[in-house]
């Protein structure tokens, strides 16, 4: 089997949750770990957590530590934000609408984009649409860290080129491809949590629109940044990313590094 077959690629930047989960059966465990931690990693993962060692390094602590955030702990304050809305809600299966140029300084509108940023960081996302909050309007938030990106392999970064830029918010967005260029990676979703799926996407796109203070605003995107935008994209036509997915592609994260079936495409630039 191809070596890529094994690399796991996603639009979500890997939790430490997925992460433990994804190696639960060869690595050490978080028996160790702040009770916290396992309540809510069980929570994201519908209870799926399992242990297979009693022992936690502490080097392992300080990763806990470090990655903490990414599961809400340290933090709290409680944030009156909207819910993430999950796949099959009629709102992520239809067109939304655009937004009215003249009401994009509205202070509706603003607080819309501000609560997309908010929920989009602390779910955490690379991207979010305002269909994702329950609001059909054609907005779209995302962002790639360099912290984010230090919690994937190597390896798997080089393959998806994988860069940080900074937050982007487009308003009335229209991609058009700039190569028939393609690729087949997995992806994820936040209305589709704990899932994955083979989805082919351009390799370079340019969006334009307008920003948060109604200017015009134009990205030429490659490689997985051009994937974050057409992924979003979509979601402001009603097409969730399991819409496109290559069939037989789809699993749980658990199952992210197991070998794709047989007859399935090879994962890559095509």
């Amino acid at each position: 089997m191809e070596a890529l077959h094994r690399l796991s690629f996603r639009l979500l930047p890997i939790s430490l949750a997925e992460r433990c989960l994804l190696t639960a059966s060869t690595t050490t465990t978080l028996s160790h770990a702040p009770t916290s931690l396992f309540k809510a990693a069980n929570s994201l993962f519908n209870g799926n957590l399992t242990t297979t060692s009693k022992s936690f390094s502490s080097a392992s602590t300080r990763r806990v530590a470090k990655a903490g955030w990414f599961l809400g702990l340290g933090d709290n304050k409680k944030l009156s934000l909207p819910d993430i809305v999950k796949a099959g809600d009629p709102v992520l299966h239809e067109p939304a609408q655009e937004v009215n140029p003249d009401e994009i300084r509205s202070e509706r509108i603003q607080k819309i984009i501000d609560d997309m940023i908010k929920v989009m960081r602390k779910a955490p996302g690379v991207g979010l649409a305002a269909p994702q909050i329950g609001i059909p309007l054609r907005i779209i938030v995302l962002e790639d860290t360099t912290e984010y990106i230090s919690y994937a392999p190597k390896e798997e970064i080089k393959a998806q080129d994988r860069r940080p830029f900074d937050l982007l918010v487009i308003l009335n967005p229209k991609l058009e491809k700039r190569s028939n260029k393609t690729a087949l990676f997995f992806e994820g979703c936040l209305s589709v949590d704990g899932f994955r799926a083979v989805v082919e996407r351009y390799l370079d796109v340019e969006v334009t629109g307008l920003d948060r203070n109604g200017e015009a605003i134009k990205i030429n995107a490659s490689g997985w940044q051009a994937r974050i935008l057409q992924h979003e994209c979509d979601h402001l036509d009603g097409t969730v990313y399991v819409d496109k997915m290559v069939p037989r592609t789809f699993r749980t994260v658990e199952n992210l590094d197991l070998p794709l079936a047989q007859g399935c495409p090879k994962l890559g630039p095509r």
